[in-house]
C-alpha cells in the first residue's frame, strides 16, 4: 500500500504540470481501449457475475454489477464527455488589485492524490479515474470485491490510455487485493501519500470511511430527500414529479424518501399523487391526515421520517405551511437534495433561502441530483459537507487553489 502511495505521489506531480491536451488525449485513448477490449471486459465481468450469483447477491446488486456492450459504450462515451469539459486547472477563480499595486489571483490547482473506495458498480472505475485525470490528480482506486475482475479489466484500458498519451501509468492505480485490511490501511496510515478520500457506496461503507479516515473525506452518509408539494403546486406536475423522484430508480441517493404536502392543498393534490405512486408500485406510509384522505396508506411511525428506504416505499406527511415543511426537512433531512413543487416563485425563493441542503430544485425531480445531469460529464458522488465540495463532485470539484501575486518591486513597510 505504501508503494502505491509513493508511486501515486510521483505521478501526481507530473500530472499537475501536464498540458490539458495530453490529459484529454489519455481519456480519448482509454475510451478507444474500452471499445476495442469490450469482449475481454464483459468476459471478466462474467467471472464476477457468476461469483455474485453463487454468493446470493440481490437482483439490485447484480444489476449494478452487470456489464454489457451498452454499458461498456457508456463508460467510453463518459470518458469522452469528460475530455470535452473545460480544463479545470489554471482557472483564475478571482483576481483583484491592492492599493499598493499588487495584482492577486486565486488559481485552480489539483488536490494531489485521491483515494476512492467504492462498491459494486465497475463503471465507477472509469468515471472516477477519468475525472481525476482530467483534474490533474493521481488516484488510488479500491473497488468492491464483487467487481474485482471487471474493474481490473477496465483499469488496464485506463493505463493503456495514459501510456499512449505519454503520462505516467501510476496516475491511476488499483489496490491489488480484496482484503478488507487494505481499506483500513488506506484510511488510517497513508496520510503522507493520500490527500483526500472519496467513498461511494452504501451507508456502512461511508460510515466506516468517515470514522476511520485520517485525511479529509468528500461524500455523504444518507440521501433522505424530500419532495414538498406547496399549496400552489400544479396537480398533474406534482404527480409526475413525485412518481419520477421516487420510482425512476429507488436505490439511488437522489431518490425521494418523503413527500410533504401543504394542508391547504392536501385534499386537491394527495388523491391524484398517491394514486399515481401506488399504481407505480410504491407503498405509501402516511400520517393520520394522509390515511384519512388515502385509506390504502399504512400508518407511518416516527422512524419513517428519518429512514432512507432505497426501495419502493415513501413516507407522506401533511404540514401546516411552508415554514412547517422547512422545519421538517431541517429535523429529518440529510442535507442531500430537496424539491419544492409550486407555481409561486416567492415561495420557491423562501424555500431556497431557508433549506440548507446541497441541491435544491423547483418543479423538477430529485433524480436530477447527478453530475452528468448537471453537465459535469460524470461525478464521483454527491457531497453534503460544508468544507470544500458540495453537491455533485466532478472534475472542477477535485481542485483546490493557490494564490499568485504579481508585483512591481513592492516591499512591506
Amino acid at each position: 500500500m505504501d508503494e502505491l502511495g509513493r508511486r501515486a505521489r510521483g505521478a501526481a506531480r507530473q500530472l499537475a504540470m501536464s498540458e490539458e491536451d495530453r490529459r484529454n488525449a489519455a481519456l480519448h485513448a482509454a475510451a478507444a481501449e474500452l471499445r476495442s477490449r469490450r469482449e475481454e471486459i464483459i468476459g471478466a465481468n462474467e467471472i464476477d457475475m457468476r461469483a455474485a450469483r453463487e454468493r446470493g447477491l440481490s437482483a439490485a446488486m447484480l444489476d449494478r454489477l452487470m456489464l454489457d456492450e451498452s454499458r461498456v459504450e457508456g463508460m467510453a462515451s463518459g470518458l469522452e464527455a469528460i475530455a470535452g469539459l473545460p480544463d479545470p486547472l489554471g482557472r483564475v477563480m478571482a483576481e483583484w488589485e491592492r492599493p499598493n499595486g499588487l495584482q492577486i489571483q486565486r488559481v485552480a490547482v489539483p488536490l494531489g492524490v485521491i483515494g476512492i473506495i467504492y462498491e459494486s458498480r465497475p463503471n465507477v472505475t472509469a468515471d472516477a479515474a477519468g475525472l481525476c485525470v482530467k483534474s490533474g490528480n493521481a488516484v488510488i482506486l479500491r473497488g468492491g470485491s464483487e467487481s474485482f475482475h471487471s474493474s481490473r479489466a477496465i483499469h488496464a484500458c485506463l493505463v493503456s490510455g495514459l501510456e499512449k498519451a505519454g503520462l505516467p501509468a501510476d496516475s491511476v492505480q488499483m489496490v491489488p487485493t480484496t482484503d478488507r485490511a487494505a481499506v483500513g490501511y488506506l484510511l488510517s496510515s497513508m496520510s503522507q501519500w493520500v490527500d483526500v478520500v472519496v467513498p461511494r457506496g452504501g451507508k456502512n461503507l461511508i460510515r466506516r470511511v468517515q470514522e476511520e479516515a485520517r485525511v479529509p473525506v468528500i461524500g455523504h452518509l444518507e440521501g433522505i430527500c424530500h419532495v414538498y408539494l406547496h399549496a400552489a403546486a400544479d396537480a398533474d406536475m406534482a404527480a409526475r414529479i413525485a412518481v419520477n423522484a421516487k420510482m425512476r430508480r429507488t436505490g439511488i441517493c437522489g431518490a425521494a424518501e418523503t413527500l410533504l404536502v401543504d394542508r391547504a392543498g392536501a385534499a386537491r393534490l394527495l388523491p391524484g399523487v398517491l394514486t399515481a405512486l401506488s399504481e407505480a408500485g410504491c407503498e405509501i406510509r402516511g400520517d393520520g391526515d394522509v390515511v384519512a384522505i388515502f385509506p390504502e396508506a399504512r400508518e407511518a411511525t416516527q422512524e419513517d421520517w428519518s429512514t432512507e428506504y432505497l426501495d419502493a416505499i415513501i413516507s407522506v406527511r401533511v404540514v401546516d405551511d411552508i415554514d412547517a415543511a422547512i422545519r421538517h426537512i431541517g429535523d429529518y433531512g440529510s442535507g442531500h437534495t430537496e424539491c419544492i413543487v409550486t407555481d409561486d416563485d416567492d415561495a420557491a425563493a423562501k424555500f431556497f433561502r431557508n433549506v440548507d441542503s446541497a441541491i435544491l430544485l423547483q418543479n423538477a425531480s430529485t433524480q436530477f441530483a447527478d453530475g452528468g445531469e448537471f453537465g459535469m460529464g460524470a461525478e464521483i458522488g454527491i457531497a453534503t459537507g460544508r468544507i470544500h465540495a458540495r453537491g455533485p463532485v466532478g472534475a472542477e470539484q477535485l481542485t483546490s487553489y493557490k494564490y499568485v501575486v504579481h508585483g512591481s518591486g513592492q516591499t512591506r513597510p
